[in-house]
């Protein structure tokens, strides 16, 4: 039953549409599962008959791409201090974080920063903020946002390749598998910057 309403969900002609809209909230509301979309995505283009592998990748590069550069535009044109959510103290101390890398190394933090959900949106708004050239942070954007949802797309559909059961079972494995790898990308940044602030 599960099986079969995630098979027909997969086929439906929105699927893409609503992957599209998931990851673009995910480049402002990490609460939004972009990242466990594209994964699932991936999954089910292999295993259950969802979209070909190819267009889940590109909308989630479009739509990652969309997201990242709209969170460079409200850094660019209303800054880091505006809204109340932007001067509280785990948002300043990332915006610094982010700040202090890209004077720095900004290509390599803007194209590591879309892997991780928190430092994705501190560091595209720092961007803009700091007004970082155009053309210079779309190149990278892009660049970032292919590798990132090619990334997620074949946790996906290696896991549906590798392990028996059928979709259902493929989703489940891609999504935890991506998630745990995120939240260890998390936990090593976490100790970076605390060690960081500790010098």
């Amino acid at each position: 039953m599960i099986e079969e309403l995630l098979t027909e969900a997969a086929r439906n002609p929105w699927a893409l549409t609503v992957l599209f809209a998931l990851v673009l909230g995910d480049a402002f509301l990490v609460v939004i599962p972009g990242e466990a979309a594209v994964t699932a995505f991936g999954a089910l283009s292999v295993s259950g008959g969802g979209p070909p592998l190819a267009a889940v990748i590109a909308v989630a590069t479009v739509a990652a791409v969309a997201g990242d550069a709209a969170c460079y535009l409200v850094g660019r044109t209303i800054g880091l201090e505006r809204w109340r959510w932007m001067r509280a103290p785990r948002v300043r101390t990332a915006l610094s974080w982010a700040r202090a890398r890209l004077e720095r190394r900004a290509a390599l933090v803007l194209f590591t920063a879309r892997f991780i959900p928190f430092a994705r949106l501190a560091v595209n708004l720092t961007a803009g903020a700091t007004r970082i050239g155009a053309p210079r942070y779309l190149a990278i954007a892009a660049s970032a946002a292919f590798a990132w949802a090619l990334y997620q797309a074949l946790i996906g559909a290696l896991v549906a390749a590798i392990l028996p059961g059928g979709p259902v079972v493929a989703v489940i494995v891609s999504v935890v598998l991506a998630v745990g790898i995120g939240l260890g990308i998390d936990a090593i940044l976490a100790r970076r910057l605390r060690g960081t602030r500790a010098e």
